[in-house]
């Protein structure tokens, strides 16, 4: 069956690195693969662009990219933007059998069981944890520095394309792409100090920072975006 794959993500600024995470995955697991701009992730600190901005980067980032699509649903939610909620929602729509897949940073595996009812993404979902530079997964890790995530996921371990005959309830680690360099929180600090950024980003969402002023970039006006 079809798994049907979502990356949720603040994308504050949309960056080359994420765009190969979501390629890499969606020619892995042969899927179309959704990214979903959150709003305001209670977790995390607030937003540098607002959720519109952030979501039209996105789309000048994959347009004419095969296989990736934006999807806003999280955009204009009242309230905390959980994962949890989005999942029963998109659960509710797709029906009980069809299997979905989260992907999350392995690094935001030592925070999952900070995140609003944690334990029952897994019955909603699978989760795929992508590697990040500077970021471990294995097993004996997450025991080390977060011992409640452990216990949950080590059961539930399967390669990557073993997710798609059960609709949710497994873990997997994707490690099968070349680890970048670019974080959007280096990203922004480049940008506020006039130092080099535009390689790190398609041209598309470079003329739309500039265009906007966005992240301390000085505002340059030219044909809308």
């Amino acid at each position: 069956m079809t798994l049907h794959v979502y990356y949720g993500g603040t994308f504050d600024p949309v960056h080359n690195g994420h765009l190969a995470i979501a390629a890499a995955v969606r020619d892995a697991l042969h899927a179309k693969v959704r990214l979903l701009p959150a709003a305001d992730p209670p977790h995390k600190d607030a937003t540098h662009a607002d959720a519109d901005q952030r979501a039209r980067m996105l789309d000048l980032a994959v347009a004419g990219e095969h296989g990736l699509v934006v999807d806003r649903r999280e955009l204009h939610r009242e309230g905390p933007s959980y994962t949890v909620d989005t999942l029963q929602a998109l659960r509710d729509e797709l029906g009980a059998d069809t299997p979905i897949v989260w992907m999350i940073g392995s690094d935001s595996l030592l925070q999952l069981h900070t995140w609003s009812r944690w334990r029952e993404l897994f019955a909603l979902a699978h989760v795929l944890a992508v590697a990040r530079p500077g970021s471990h997964a294995d097993a004996q890790w997450v025991q080390t520095h977060a011992p409640d995530v452990h216990a949950e996921i080590v059961p539930r371990w399967r390669d990557a394309q073993a997710l798609s005959p059960s609709p949710a309830g497994g873990f997997a680690l994707f490690e099968d792409l070349p680890l970048r360099p670019e974080s959007s929180t280096e990203l922004r600090q480049r940008m506020a100090a006039g130092e080099s950024w535009d390689e790190w980003v398609p041209a598309a969402v470079a003329e739309y920072v500039r265009r906007h002023g966005l992240y301390g970039v000085r505002a340059v006006r030219r044909a809308s975006l």
